[in-house]
């Protein structure tokens, strides 16, 4: 994910040691891959055909080795800077209305989307109980050749959604951008990073792969993943 963390607190669960041991393991079995400098400046690693950040590579070993869902569970998934935000405020405000009633309000209403609708490789990678599972949806910028076995094998509903790559890049670059300039960093230069996208260099990319792994998974499982894309684009994608 190129954005700033959610808010969401991870609970204490009183086990700290272990996952300090867990991370440890993860950042050795991380230091074999390969990697490269990303357009934040910081290293990411290729792991499964995929470029990660470590924080976030080291969420996916996590949930690819202990995360259980449950069956009812709709995961909500794209790339970075694709809708992300606005997909979880549909589908939370969808789920949660008919729980409205008089005095009550959405949590929308004094929470972020991303507060309301966890991440996978962020909130339950660190604990499995930063959720509520009466609402069962999770969100996720893993590609779909990466998301842990069990999600598949216990048949969850997965909606996927996607924007035009040029779209997608500039807005990336913005953030990241405003983002370094706010810790007095001089951010990557357009062309630079445009090269280095269009490579596929950029956390959970390359976009295109992470876009068609999503998209020829809904022709495979079309009662299980729902693709959201404009029919131009889906006939551009089938090229």
């Amino acid at each position: 994910m190129e954005s700033s963390l959610p808010s969401t607190q991870i609970s204490d669960s009183g086990d700290s040691a272990e996952r300090k041991n867990e991370a440890k393991n993860y950042n050795e079995v991380m230091s074999t891959f390969p990697k490269v400098k990303g357009l934040n400046g910081y290293d990411y690693y290729l792991y499964q055909g995929f470029w990660y950040a470590p924080f976030f590579l080291e969420g996916l070993l996590s949930v690819q080795e202990r995360f259980n869902p449950q069956s009812t569970d709709i995961f909500v998934a794209s790339c970075p800077k694709t809708g992300t935000t606005w997909l979880k405020a549909l589908t939370f405000a969808i789920f949660t209305r008919s729980r409205l009633s008089g005095s009550t309000t959405s949590s929308l209403l004094t929470k972020m989307p991303h507060d309301c609708v966890p991440f996978l490789e962020y909130h339950l990678a660190q604990n499995p109980s930063n959720r509520d599972l009466a609402i069962p949806l999770v969100s996720t910028h893993v590609p779909c050749t990466c998301l842990p076995k069990s999600i598949i094998s216990s048949c969850c509903k997965i909606i996927y959604i996607s924007r035009d790559a040029k779209d997608a890049f500039v807005s990336l670059w913005y953030f990241l951008a405003r983002l370094q300039m706010s810790k007095n960093v001089e951010p990557l230069p357009l062309e630079e990073a445009f090269e280095l996208f269009c490579n596929g260099i950029a956390n959970f990319g390359p976009y295109w792969d992470h876009v068609l792994g999503y998209w020829r998974a809904s022709f495979e499982f079309p009662d299980i993943v729902l693709d959201i894309r404009g029919n131009e684009e889906r006939h551009r994608c089938s090229c």
